[in-house]
């Protein structure tokens, strides 16, 4: 399983979003060009203390990934609030790329298209929509949740845990 995000707009959501995929042992994709200047240092500062355990990616545009996506063949998973499947009614698989679309925007209709899957976060009726570090948290939780991985027991088809450090 991998995240990716979608030109994201907001350097402390990117970071956030790091820590979230090093917590649970996920590649992260960064989809250029971002809303702000992605440097090596900006990423390493976004990253702060989790850049050792953090797998990041820097794609260089949509066309990049896609390519790469339907050279691996991987099932592409869009989260958003459009027309998509709830989550508890999703299963994930353990080679889906869990994709995530700017804070500002979402991903443009060619994007969403492209997506194999989209899958909906349930929210209160008049909320519009979580932070994508929050989204990005509940999605990884429960895909990992139905593979079988929780409280430090690693699945066969998954990474193993990142432990507390003493």
């Amino acid at each position: 399983m991998r995240c990716a995000l979608f030109q994201p707009d907001i350097p402390q959501n990117l970071g956030a979003a790091i820590r979230n995929a090093a917590c649970f042992a996920c590649p992260l994709d960064i989809i250029e060009p971002c809303g702000f200047a992605l440097t090596d240092k900006a990423l390493k500062r976004a990253a702060m203390d989790y850049a050792d355990l953090a797998q990041i990616s820097r794609i260089a545009s949509w066309a990049a990934f896609h390519d790469r996506l339907r050279a691996e063949n991987r099932r592409l998973v869009l989260f958003t609030t459009k027309g998509a499947t709830p989550l508890d009614a999703f299963a994930f698989q353990s080679a889906d790329i869990l994709l995530f679309g700017r804070e500002s925007a979402g991903v443009p209709d060619d994007v969403h298209a492209a997506a194999d899957c989209r899958v909906a976060i349930a929210l209160a009726p008049r909320a519009r929509s979580l932070n994508l570090s929050v989204s990005l948290g509940i999605a990884l939780f429960e895909a990992r949740r139905q593979l079988g991985w929780s409280d430090g027991e690693a699945s066969p088809n998954l990474p193993p845990p990142i432990r507390n450090r003493p």
